[in-house]
């Protein structure tokens, strides 16, 4: 969990302070970044509310939470890790910035690793978890 804490102001900030940076990036790029950022935080806001009750910080499923398959985990199950990767490629696209696109692709590969340590813990706790992975995408709708 803090390499979490420590790589999304890293993204943050790597945008800002890139010397790699075009500036001005081209408009396609920044409009592309923008529709991402947008995309992004209403998959994580969305992700958050329709976890209710069951919202924990850690990774590791609360006792006695339900398992959330409605919503927008009805079509992805990690919704707020797809919210974050996304507004972190966006922002690498705003900022048009490589040391940015480069710490997304960290972020992207953590998120990974980290949604499969959970999932092991989903299985264990819930019995039909294995056919939800099954149905739903991990990270973005209908993409990954």
């Amino acid at each position: 969990m803090l390499i979490q804490f420590l790589l999304l102001p890293a993204v943050a900030l790597a945008g800002v302070v890139d010397p790699a940076a075009v500036s001005p990036p081209p408009a396609l790029a920044w409009a592309l970044g923008l529709a991402l950022m947008g995309a992004g935080a209403l998959l994580l806001g969305k992700g958050l509310l329709d976890l209710g009750s069951s919202l924990t910080p850690l990774p590791h499923p609360r006792d006695g939470a339900q398992l959330v398959v409605s919503g927008v985990y009805a079509l992805v199950r990690h919704p707020i890790y797809g919210g974050l990767i996304l507004t972190s490629f966006g922002w690498a696209l705003v900022s048009a910035s490589p040391l940015t696109l480069g710490l997304s692709l960290v972020l992207l590969a953590f998120f990974s690793l980290k949604s499969r340590r959970e999932e092991a813990w989903l299985q264990a706790r819930y019995e039909g978890y294995g056919a939800y992975v099954r149905r739903t995408k991990r990270f973005v709708p209908y993409l990954l």
